[in-house]
């Protein structure tokens, strides 16, 4: 290594380190990318070494987190990845109810941390995501409601530029760039480590999974598009059409609230009673544990495919051609989710950060997850397809943690009205592009 690396005090793997193709890998295990170089750093000078040795020899740059995002950016072939999985220091200030954590941290790690104090923030609907990722991109979670997503608990951030300087990221400090990184992705830097504010949550909460006959998949929908239209900010249900362990076709709603356990049980005795389900997994949990219920149908090494999209309404017809769809996947980890963007999540001016879905409405993932890969061309014939039925009724508009596909008008219609300020902001910060392995802004001017 050239002397841009003389000092670097965390591991360096090669394609000839026993730990290469291991190290290599990402939640999606349909990526598969060979870098020239995995500088897993150990704190933030190592970070702005790794980038200057990979500026130096040219070397395109992927910044890898907790290496959950579905298309796999964090990894990039014949180039350099900057991994912070290493970089998982965390504090909790639970007098001023705020946490500073490291960018290598995932959701489940910083969930412990903050409840033993009785607190926590936003974070993902799978408890391995990274917690930089899930951030830049927006943040959508079980406390969306209450606290709006994660981007809108962020206080400040700590971050390298495509320069190599260490600046802080905040509402009085770099204005611009705490605009941008709120929603904007990794377009204007490496971000080590993120400053949260926290609120009072659990640690017993009410959640869990309700399961429907797939017969009766519309009736679900329209029950649950009635419901999260009239429910407090305290409780957030996502539904879904997936599959059981034993390869069935089932609907499904999946359920949290964030009060006490009494206000839950009261909160959701009308969605329990509705049906009524098949299996009825509902009841007082542990935060953490609301966080990370989703956890085994999201294993780490699955191959996936996602579409996604908005709806501003759930119509009928949008329910039939979903579960239409739904009734010719062909393999048993796929599924059709929604997401309700409700509550604190669309109080927001949708200037006011860089995400600007701040509607009521839907958030869309179609799904496809499989572990053989003889499926594989089968399992991505079908995402499209099934997207393809439902375009349809969605909006011009998507949630930029979700797009898979490098398409420069998808994502210029994520960001809508902010686009343009995006691009401001990126041709201030990395005029270069050095940051383009992600849901790429480009620089005004280019």
């Amino acid at each position: 290594m050239t002397d841009a690396l003389k000092g670097f005090s965390g591991q360096l793997i090669d394609r000839q380190h026993p730990a290469y193709d291991e190290a290599r890998r990402v939640h999606n295990g349909l990526i598969d990318r060979r870098p020239a170089l995995i500088a897993r750093c150990a704190g933030t000078v190592d970070v702005v070494d790794a980038l200057a040795y990979a500026r130096t020899e040219g070397l395109p740059i992927a910044i890898r987190g907790g290496g959950h995002n579905v298309a796999g950016r964090c990894v990039v072939d014949d180039g350099v990845v900057i991994d912070l999985s290493l970089m998982r220091g965390m504090h909790v200030n639970p007098r001023a109810r705020t946490a500073r954590a490291q960018a290598g941290l995932t959701w489940g790690g910083f969930n412990r941390e903050t409840q033993a104090h009785g607190l926590a923030t936003t974070g993902g609907v799978v408890s391995t995501t990274g917690i930089a990722g899930l951030t830049l991109g927006g943040g959508i979670g079980f406390l969306l409601g209450r606290c709006g997503l994660s981007i809108d608990n962020l206080e400040s951030a700590e971050v390298v530029t495509a320069g190599g300087r260490i600046l802080t990221a905040s509402a009085s400090e770099n204005e611009d760039l705490f605009w941008a990184l709120r929603g904007g992705g990794g377009n204007f830097g490496v971000v080590t480590s993120f400053e949260f504010r926290l609120h009072p949550v659990g640690p017993l909460v009410t959640g869990g999974i309700l399961l429907y006959s797939i017969d009766r998949a519309a009736e679900v929908f329209r029950f649950y598009r009635d419901t999260v239209a009239s429910a407090s900010d305290d409780l957030t249900i996502f539904a879904a059409l997936i599959h059981a362990p034993d390869g069935s076709k089932m609907a499904a709603l999946v359920c949290g609230h964030c009060g006490s356990p009494a206000e839950g049980e009261a909160a959701l005795a009308p969605v329990k009673r509705f049906g009524p389900p098949l299996l009825d997994m509902v009841g007082p949990l542990s935060y953490c544990d609301l966080n990370a219920q989703l956890d085994a149908g999201n294993p780490r090494g699955a191959l996936n495919y996602w579409k996604s999209s908005y709806l501003e309404d759930l119509t009928d017809e949008a329910i039939g051609a979903m579960a239409d769809a739904f009734s010719r996947a062909p393999v048993s980890m796929s599924g059709v989710m929604l997401e309700y963007m409700t509550g604190r999540a669309v109080a927001v001016d949708p200037e006011a950060t860089a995400f600007p879905h701040r509607r009521r409405g839907f958030n869309l993932a179609v799904i496809g997850q499989w572990t053989d890969p003889a499926l594989t061309d089968a399992a991505i014939a079908w995402v499209r397809e099934a997207y393809g039925a439902v375009q349809p009724f969605t909006a011009a508009r998507s949630y930029v943690n979700y797009q898979v596909e490098d398409d420069a008008p998808a994502v210029a219609a994520a960001y809508g009205a902010n686009y343009a300020r995006l691009q401001q902001v990126k041709a201030r910060y990395d005029p270069e592009n050095v940051f383009r392995m992600n849901q790429n802004v480009r620089p005004a001017g280019v």
